[in-house]
């Protein structure tokens, strides 16, 4: 045999790797999947109803019970909320809103000609930092990054002349495996505060906790994400996808093409540029003022009920859109409306398959939360930690693991600090331990798994995006490509907090580390 047809031997890790990609993927098609986890659902709640787990649902304050939904009751519930369960699904019409904004910006060249001017500034061995500082940034965008930045990791990628899934991979890992890494703050800070205070107030009534508790620790963990994602990506996962072949018929509205930009393209893109620049302009404006109607009652523009944190989606469905039509008609690309619709149509057809799996995913996600199954675990899991007692650092490590674990049934991030925060705060108060530094040790958890765990609403929406180059991914597939960034985020992260503890660097605005009784 010559010698030069010999491949050389993959190391174990490679081959680990490929282990679970194989097995990830002889798992069902994802919409079967979640068919065939919400069948499970409904026999353990048939099996589990009948015993006392002698658990307080923290939500209630009454013993917590394993719904039976194979009753009479509760299938007629089911067959009579399936298309509310459905159109409700808070992803599905986020994806497809933001979408339909994207897609007549794609179809008419605009994003193609700004990944060019971004191509033309950046350096290629740069795009992967500045990817995931960006997807980390788009937290304050509540879920605009998975729609918006994920798709655009792959597509910048892709015309860098570099593997689009790993641009897909840097982006999901910071928009999702950094949750808590952000150096802005957003709704989700205030949103987490007000479980712990909660939970805090157990013990001392009068104990109140800054909204900004971990802001300083969120901030530095950003430098920590973006420069691990960066050596994963570049030294991990490109080199393991070289071999991965892209498919024939890739269509992004031309993003292959790295050829110069064209005068009436320049003058139709810096229009259309200063339109949405303009509208931004405006949108500030309108915000500025404490009385704004965009703000929350009290005035706050982060908090979750403030009409600008609801406006999110449509506001980037607007500031794509309307670019997306100047640009069309400034260049040539739009010559009637037919065109526009045309745009949007064609991105809700790329959203089709999306569609289908968002379907049975909703369905599972509401029966799995109906039926207490998660919140069982959860409390069982932090039971268990609390009676091993350990040193206040082993504990520490403990919430995060306990929590990552948690985080693969449990996605919602305030659902399951509502319902593990009373436990673990009054806990570790109790051992010296405050509670802004549990909660930052629950962000760390609740982080680092989400992007290996297909129950996360929006998985099978990067599972979509990764198709659109390499029709053959699947679960598998994905979950081999994120399981690099899963690992070493939760262990580095974990290492990191503990270094920013030992050192006493402040966690955040009034946050303290230690608690006295």
């Amino acid at each position: 045999m010559n010698a030069e047809t010999i491949k050389p031997k993959k190391s174990f890790f490679n081959r680990f790797l490929d282990g679970i990609e194989y097995a990830g993927n002889k798992l069902p098609d994802p919409a079967i999947l979640f068919l065939l986890l919400l069948s499970i659902v409904w026999v353990l709640s048939l099996i589990l109803s009948p015993f006392d787990f002698g658990e307080i649902d923290p939500r209630t304050g009454k013993n917590l019970e394993v719904i039976n939904l194979l009753t009479g009751s509760q299938l007629a519930a089911f067959l009579a909320g399936m298309v509310n369960t459905f159109v409700t699904f808070a992803p599905l019409g986020i994806v497809l809103v933001a979408m339909l904004g994207v897609g007549v910006a794609e179809h008419s060249g605009y994003i193609n000609t700004a990944i060019k001017y971004v191509l033309s500034f950046t350096p290629k061995s740069f795009l992967t930092p500045v990817l995931i500082l960006v997807a980390i940034v788009s937290h304050t965008a509540t879920d605009a990054g998975y729609v918006l930045v994920i798709p655009l990791g792959g597509v910048i990628f892709y015309a860098a002349g570099r593997h689009p899934v790993a641009g897909i991979a840097a982006a999901f890992a910071g928009v999702s495996g950094g949750f808590s890494a952000n150096f802005i703050p957003s709704g989700i800070d205030p949103l987490l505060q007000s479980f712990t205070q909660s939970a805090a107030q157990i013990i001392n009534p009068d104990i109140l906790v800054n909204p900004l508790n971990n802001w300083f620790f969120t901030s530095a963990s950003s430098v920590l994400i973006v420069l691990i994602g960066w050596y994963i990506t570049d030294k991990i996962i490109e080199p393991r996808l070289k071999d991965v072949e892209l498919d024939d018929d890739i269509d992004l509205e031309g993003a292959d093409d790295l050829g110069a930009i064209d005068d009436k393209e320049k003058k139709a893109f810096w229009i259309a540029t200063g339109i949405m620049v303009a509208g931004l302009i405006g949108l500030f404006l309108w915000v500025l003022p404490e009385s704004s109607s965009m703000r929350a009652p009290d005035g706050e523009i982060t908090d979750f009920k403030a009409p600008l944190m609801q406006s999110i989606v449509p506001l980037i469905f607007l500031l794509f859109w309307i670019p997306g039509i100047v640009y069309g008609y400034l260049s040539g690309a739009y010559g009637k409306t037919k065109d526009i619709i045309d745009g949007m149509s064609k991105s809700m057809g790329d959203m089709a398959y999306y569609i289908v799996m968002a379907f049975f995913c909703a369905l599972f996600i509401d029966a799995f939360g109906k039926s207490n199954i998660g919140v069982l675990i959860a409390l069982k899991g932090a039971g268990y930690l609390q009676a091993l007692a350990l040193p206040g650092q082993v504990t520490i490590v403990g919430i995060v693991i306990l929590t990552a674990f948690v985080n693969l049934m449990v996605g919602s991030a305030s659902a399951k600090w509502a319902l593990i925060s009373p436990i673990f705060v009054p806990m570790l108060m109790g051992l010296g331990i405050s509670p802004d530094l549990t909660q930052a040790a629950y962000r760390v958890g609740d982080s680092v798994s989400n992007i290996i765990t297909p129950l996360m609403p929006y998985f099978p929406l990067v599972v979509v995006f990764c198709q659109r180059y390499v029709k053959k991914t699947g679960i598998g597939t994905l979950v081999s490509v994120m399981l690099p960034y899963s690992i070493v985020f939760l262990i580095s992260w974990t290492i990191f907090l503990l270094i920013y503890w030992y050192l006493k660097i402040p966690l955040g605005l009034q946050a303290t580390y230690e608690y006295l009784m």
